[in-house]
């Protein structure tokens, strides 16, 4: 990985994956910059690392703001977007601004100083909605199937992105990679993802019921998804940033695949409670199964070793921990 002694410049970091891969690569020795203004993140997540980042306050749909965050790094690391699926539907213009001006703006701030020598974009699973095979490979074909369904604008946004990437950063930038998450959990993740919405539901329900819990659900239970654990999802983007190939998408994630029905009993688990999962109705996109083929990632030595069951013991002890008296998170991402 050449540009070694430039700063890496990762937009998002103070969220909650990009806050895991900024400490991460400071306690690899590298200098990082990170550019957040703080509407989903919180500077307070790098806090024990503050003495070694730098530090830009700003929108990434603000050109000058970008072009400065850029100026003299020599890898970006592009993971801002507005991410929870309950924004999907509510503020779908919101993501699709984010999104795709974001992209555009990193991509001229790259042009414009023409010093980065990688460019590293997250994209996502959602890129897929209802992929043709499980486990799906990275050649498994896109699709949006409704224009008019709100929850496609960050699939949209980010299917977008990965083409600005691959066919437009690729004339200013030496070596660009796109890579899709796959559930990525872990603690202080916010409230708009399955697990922590979960932890909640279950603090709340184990509060004022005894015995066995009527645990509801969206959808049957069955729906599956493949989790993996923040940490190895930041071990794996930092193998990309080392060893990844230029104009490849990677999946990042794992290939085990679980029924949400029993990630909701691995929580109950966590707090010593028994459930029953009470099916409810899936909102309209919803997909019954997700999980990726990662042998691509795994060639770079990407070995992903946090079970699910330890994962989830880990993120529900920091939510129970961060409670406030009515119930909700005290730090809300």
């Amino acid at each position: 990985m050449s540009n070694s002694v430039a700063p890496i410049l990762v937009t998002g970091g103070t969220g909650f994956l990009g806050s895991a891969l900024v400490r991460r690569l400071v306690k690899d020795g590298r200098r990082v910059r990170v550019l957040d203004n703080n509407w989903r993140g919180m500077a307070s997540r790098l806090a024990d690392v503050s003495d070694d980042v730098e530090m830009i306050e700003g929108d990434i749909r603000d050109a000058p703001a970008v072009q400065r965050a850029v100026e003299g790094v020599g890898h970006v690391l592009h993971l801002a977007s507005i991410n929870g699926t309950e924004h999907f539907y509510r503020q779908p213009e919101l993501v699709l601004d984010v999104g795709v001006r974001g992209m555009i703006n990193v991509v001229d701030a790259c042009a414009k100083h023409n010093c980065v020598h990688s460019l590293l974009v997250a994209s996502s699973s959602e890129v897929y909605q209802s992929p043709e095979k499980i486990p799906t490979d990275e050649s498994t074909g896109l699709s949006i199937p409704d224009v008019l369904n709100p929850r496609y604008s960050y699939g949209g946004a980010k299917l977008i992105s990965e083409l600005i990437a691959l066919h437009w950063a690729t004339k200013h930038v030496e070596r660009v990679l796109v890579f899709r998450p796959h559930n990525v959990y872990g603690p202080d993740m916010g409230t708009e993802h399955v697990i922590p919405q979960f932890v909640l539901r279950l603090h709340e329900l184990a509060a004022r019921t005894r015995g066995p819990i009527n645990f509801p659900v969206e959808g049957t239970g069955t729906e599956t998804r493949a989790f993996v654990y923040v940490d190895d999802a930041v071990d794996g983007i930092v193998r990309m940033l080392e060893k990844g190939t230029h104009r490849t998408v990677y999946h990042l994630g794992t290939e085990v695949e679980t029924e949400i029905a029993q990630v909701a009993r691995e929580v109950a688990r966590s707090y010593g409670r028994e459930i029953f999962v009470v099916p409810g109705a899936i909102k309209a996109g919803g997909t019954v199964r997700r999980c990726p083929d990662v042998s691509k990632l795994r060639a770079l030595g990407y070995a992903p070793g946090v079970a699910l069951r330890e994962g989830i013991e880990k993120t529900v002890r920091w939510y129970r921990d961060n409670l406030d008296g009515r119930g909700g998170a005290r730090r809300v991402a």
